[in-house]
C-alpha cells in the first residue's frame, strides 16, 4: 500500500495551525534596540517535544546579540574585533535555543527556560508560548531604520517547519499589572511558520491497527508502514542488546531504536470495537511505543471518526472536541492526565497507554463496510497510516466473500429465469 502527502503546509484537521514567532521593540539604545521574542503555537494538536525548538534568521545588516535572557545562541562566532564589553553572539545567522529548568533567576525571563518543550494550544494554552529577550546592536535606532531580519528557520525539534518572511504589524498592547494603563511596543514584527509532514520525513512515525468484537480477524499495521530501511537495525524484543548501560539514551537527533516489527513504526494506535449496546457503543484504545530510545511527554492523540459528535464518556484519558469547520464535529484529541498517563514511556511492559469510549449512537450509525473505524488518526501531530479499507474486519454477514456469493446467486436466478422464458 502507498501513501501520499501533500507538500503544502495545510492540514485539513486543524487548518488554522500555526506557530507565530512575535517581536516586540520594548526600548531603543544608542546602537541599536530590546526586543522581546515571543513563540506562540497555535496547534491545536501538535507540540514541540524534547529536546525543543531551535530558532535561526539571517541579520539584514552587521547586527550582534549584545545580551540575552532566557535564551542562548549555541555558538558565539568571531567577536575579535570588540575590545571591552564582547556580545553574546556575533554570528550572522545566530541560532537561539531556550534555557533548560532550574537555570539562576537573574537568567530568566517570563515563559522561558523549559527545555524547548511547548504545549499545543489545544492541550494546554498557558504552556503553548514560550519567551525570551535579545537586545541588538549594531542595527536601527528607530522604526525607519530598523532593517527586519529574514531567512527565519524553526526545528521543533526536528525538520518539518517552513516560516514566512517577517512582517511589521500593528504594535502589540500591553496591559500593567493592576489592569488601569495600557502600554505598547514600539515596533512590533511576526514571522508565521507552518508544518508539512512531508518536509518532516519520508515516511509516517505510526500505523494504525483494527479489531473488532464482531469478528474474530485483527487488521494489524500495513507491513512496512513506516519504511523498512531501517529493519537491519531494529532490536528484537528478547536482545541482550537492551540491558547495556546507555542504549536507552536519547540522541541529539532523535534517532529511534525500533522493536523489530513487520510496520518497523515506533508508535501504533489501535482501535477495537469493544461493545455493542442499544443505544451507545464502546470503543477500545491503546497505544503502544516501539521506540526503546523515547519517552513522550505531553502526547496526543487527534481521531477522526463521524460519531465523535455524540461522545458520553472518556475513560482514562483527557478529550477535546476539535472543531476545525464549525458546521462540522467529527474529530476530537484526546491526551494524558497529569501525573498520570500523560507520559508514554519507552518500548516495554510499561510502554503503552490505553483508554475507552463510549460513544452515543447516532441515525448513521452502521457496523457495515467499516464505518466504526477511524476516517484520520494523528500521533503527536503526524498522521498515522491505516489499513487498506479492503482488510477491514466487516460483520459476518456483510463480508467481501458473502457479497460476491450472494450477488453471483442473483445472477444465477435471473439467468435460470431468462431461460425457462
Amino acid at each position: 500500500m502507498f501513501s501520499f502527502y501533500v507538500i503544502v503546509a495545510y492540514d485539513p484537521m486543524d487548518p488554522n495551525g500555526n506557530i507565530t514567532i512575535k517581536w516586540d521593540v520594548m526600548s531603543w539604545t544608542p546602537d541599536g534596540y530590546v526586543a522581546t521574542v515571543t513563540i506562540n503555537n497555535f496547534q491545536m494538536f501538535r507540540h514541540i517535544m524534547n529536546p525543543g525548538w531551535t530558532l535561526g534568521w539571517t541579520w539584514a545588516k552587521k547586527e550582534v546579540i549584545w545580551s540575552m535572557v532566557g535564551a542562548q545562541t549555541t555558538e558565539q562566532g568571531d567577536c575579535s574585533k570588540f575590545k571591552g564589553n564582547i556580545p553574546h553572539c556575533c554570528k550572522k545567522i545566530p541560532t537561539v535555543v531556550d534555557l533548560l529548568p532550574g537555570v539562576p533567576y537573574n537568567q530568566q525571563f517570563s515563559n522561558c527556560c523549559k527545555g524547548g518543550v511547548v504545549a499545543a494550544w489545544g492541550q494546554d494554552p498557558s504552556q503553548s508560548v514560550s519567551a525570551f529577550q535579545v537586545s541588538v546592536g549594531q542595527g536601527g535606532t528607530s522604526n525607519k531604520t530598523v532593517k527586519l531580519p529574514k531567512n527565519f528557520t524553526l526545528l521543533a525539534p526536528g525538520p518539518g517547519y517552513t516560516c514566512g518572511p517577517a512582517k511589521v504589524v500593528p504594535s502589540t498592547v500591553f496591559l500593567t499589572t493592576d489592569k488601569r494603563r495600557k502600554t505598547q511596543a514600539l515596533m512590533t514584527w511576526n514571522v508565521t511558520c507552518t508544518y508539512s509532514q512531508f518536509l518532516a520525513r519520508k515516511n509516517p512515525s505510526c500505523c494504525v491497527s483494527l479489531s473488532s468484537f464482531y469478528n474474530e480477524t485483527i487488521t494489524p499495521c500495513p507491513s512496512c508502514a513506516c519504511g523498512c530501511q531501517n529493519k537491519k537495525n531494529c532490536v528484537k524484543s528478547d536482545s541482550k542488546i537492551l540491558s547495556m548501560v546507555g542504549v536507552h539514551t536519547p540522541k541529539k537527533d532523535n534517532e529511534a531504536l525500533t522493536q523489530c516489527t513487520h510496520h518497523m513504526c515506533p508508535i501504533r494506535v489501535h482501535w477495537h470495537v469493544k461493545t455493542n449496546y442499544k443505544d451507545y457503543w464502546r470503543v477500545k484504545i491503546a497505544v503502544t511505543n516501539f521506540n526503546y530510545r523515547m519517552n513522550y511527554t505531553l502526547w496526543t492523540l487527534a481521531i477522526q471518526h463521524p460519531n465523535l459528535n455524540n461522545v458520553t464518556q472518556v475513560f482514562s484519558f483527557n478529550y477535546k472536541p476539535l472543531l476545525p469547520y464549525e458546521s462540522i464535529n467529527d474529530t476530537g484529541m484526546f491526551y494524558g492526565m497529569k501525573y498520570f498517563n500523560d507520559l508514554l514511556m519507552e518500548a516495554g511492559p510499561k510502554g503503552n497507554i490505553q483508554s475507552e469510549v463510549l460513544l452515543q449512537k447516532d441515525k448513521k450509525f452502521t457496523f457495515k463496510q467499516g464505518w466504526a473505524f477511524p476516517h484520520k488518526v494523528y500521533f503527536n501531530g503526524d498522521e498515522c497510516m491505516l489499513p487498506h479499507p479492503d482488510t477491514y474486519p466487516f460483520l459476518p454477514n456483510s463480508s467481501p466473500a458473502t457479497i460476491a456469493t450472494f450477488k453471483a446467486l442473483i445472477f444465477s436466478l435471473l439467468l435460470l429465469l431468462a431461460i425457462t422464458q
